[in-house]
């Protein structure tokens, strides 16, 4: 779930417009203070409680609007997650061409100013574009200029192919571990596999190492920008997939939590740099090729690398065709993977809070309805949908929920009856690093990058333009509701707490309820191997 398209589609260029190298040193900073440690937290409390992300708000009641909050998060980035899927699948599928069609202009979409992708002799002047590129904008997407008079209708072409990436979900999340945990084992390796060869092939192409060395360029004047401390935050959650879906049945399982947070923030970490390499050796070459300068390749790469990555996969003078195939397999396997664990969050509440419906039927009407949600994407005004629903879907919300949910845990639930509890679970003590994490450095570091984000505040574009009024307040009314179901949610349990006084109500609706306070004295009651046996996965 952590590792995938965030690292290979949304590193590279994140990189590149925060200052290459310099951004690393942030990045890394943030991955340690901030990344790691909320990534443990919401393992730790899923562990312990065997609860989804909104029943493990049992702890603190009042903020169990919180769950529900990550779950429109997770969903609104789930539905544009697949669209990029069915991206994958429209390359995948093209790549068998005899010649691969963005390669070479055609007349049915190229325009005036069309240059073959796959030619090395060619200078690039005044308007030129590639072909690659006026095959993904004018073919593939078929994309507006503008959605003031409405996003247009669905392309056939790519609703099938977001068609079959919500089948090969529901096949992967239909019988729960059984189906998810062997599909596993091919997506979570098999991207590596392909990197490798692509870094492989890309190192020993002419230009290559002056790709590499400009991915970690230093701009030490990049580390005084609050942005891209800002950008650094970000990028971390999305990747790691922090706050978006914690407390998952499927992470429940996850033994010990502590070693496990530790591997996989670094592995998500080498994966970015991995794919970073691998894709400005290659860019390293087409400047080599187009004998350009590789910050023109770079900067024209940034606002779709993967289009500037096929075109340079045009020009492979060997087997083009197959490393296509492999990237483009490659990609949809990293969304799969992830995709399958942001949606498993919606369907395990919905299991959670019908019991008695089969788990197949959840998961159908769950990949029905994000196939009907993700159809937008596929319109020409699609990537104007996807752009707008990422900012106020997938980035603002996160830093509101990632406030309230650590504020909770460390001061209302508390934080020494947090580290009691996992010394319970664990069978010894949290490291300090890690408590002074999360009682000080995490929250008072993601409070002041919010402050920051509000006073610096615009609006999205997309490529320069301003979207329509309407566009806006679609954006503004998804950030309303996942961040307003917290406090609708606190006077739903307010309402429903029982006590003579509104001190009395006040109180309970801020404690555990009896069942997760009263746990471990629970535990402690039964013989000391049988709970032994429980935590170390044994069966009794």
């Amino acid at each position: 779930m952590s590792v995938g398209l965030g690292n290979v589609w949304r590193f590279p260029t994140t990189a590149f417009q925060n200052g290459g190298g310099a951004f690393l040193i942030p990045y890394l900073i943030v991955l340690i203070f901030i990344g790691r440690p909320l990534y443990f937290l919401e393992l730790s409390i899923g562990q312990f409680s065997s609860f989804g992300c909104v029943k493990v708000w049992r702890m603190v009641p009042a903020v169990k609007g919180v769950g529900y909050g990550q779950v429109i998060a997770s969903w609104s980035v789930v539905t544009y997650y697949c669209s990029l899927m069915a991206l994958t699948v429209f390359y995948f599928i093209m790549s068998f061409n005899k010649v691969l069609p963005w390669s070479v202009c055609d007349d049915a979409w190229a325009e005036d100013n069309c240059v073959d992708a796959s030619s090395t002799n060619v200078t690039y002047i005044n308007n030129s574009q590639s072909s690659s590129e006026q095959y993904y904008y004018n073919y593939v997407l078929r994309i507006k200029d503008d959605i003031s008079d409405g996003v247009g209708l669905p392309d056939w072409r790519l609703t099938l192919c977001l068609l079959f990436s919500w089948v090969v979900l529901f096949l992967t999340l239909a019988w729960g571990v059984k189906s998810s945990g062997k599909v596993a084992y091919f997506t979570a390796l098999f991207p590596y596999v392909v990197l490798v060869t692509l870094l492989i092939r890309g190192v020993t192409l002419p230009g290559a190492t002056d790709g590499m060395l400009y991915f970690v360029r230093f701009d030490a004047g990049k580390l005084l920008d609050p942005n891209v401390w800002y950008a650094a935050v970000t990028q971390s959650f999305f990747s790691l997939t922090v706050n978006s879906a914690p407390s998952q049945p499927v992470l429940q399982q996850i033994l010990p939590v502590c070693r496990d947070a530790w591997i996989i923030s670094l592995t998500d970490t080498f994966t970015s740099l991995l794919a970073g390499f691998t894709i400005f050796a290659i860019l390293g070459n087409l400047a080599h090729q187009l004998d350009t300068n590789i910050e023109d390749v770079v900067r024209a790469a940034a606002a779709a690398w993967p289009l500037s990555l096929s075109d340079a996969l045009a020009k492979f003078t060997w087997a083009p065709q197959l490393f296509a195939v492999l990237f483009f397999l490659m990609l949809f396997t990293l969304g799969v993977g992830s995709a399958a664990g942001l949606t498993g969050c919606a369907v395990g509440i919905i299991s959670d809070r019908f019991p008695t419906i089969n788990k197949i039927y959840i998961t159908l009407g769950i990949t029905v309805l994000g196939f009907l949600c993700g159809l937008v994407y596929t319109t020409p005004g699609g990537q104007w949908i996807l752009d707008l629903v990422d900012f106020f879907g997938g980035g603002f919300i996160v830093y509101v929920l990632a406030i309230v949910e650590i504020a909770a845990v460390s001061y209302i639930y508390g934080f020494q009856r947090m580290f009691r509890d996992l010394r319970f679970m664990l069978g010894f003590d949290v490291d300090v690093f890690t408590k002074i994490c999360w009682v000080v450095i995490t929250p008072l570091a993601l409070l002041a990058i919010f402050i920051y984000s509000l006073a610096v505040f615009r609006l999205p574009t997309y490529d320069g333009n301003a979207y329509p009024q309407s566009a806006y307040i679609c954006g503004w009314i998804l950030t309303s509701v996942a961040v307003g179901v917290v406090p609708i949610c606190f006077a739903h349990t307010f309402s429903r707490t029982p006590g003579d006084t509104l001190l009395q109500v006040g109180c309970c609706v801020f404690w555990p309820v009896p069942y997760f306070s009263n746990i471990i004295s629970i535990f402690q009651r039964i013989d000391p191997l049988l709970c032994s046996c429980l935590y170390s996965g044994r069966t009794v």
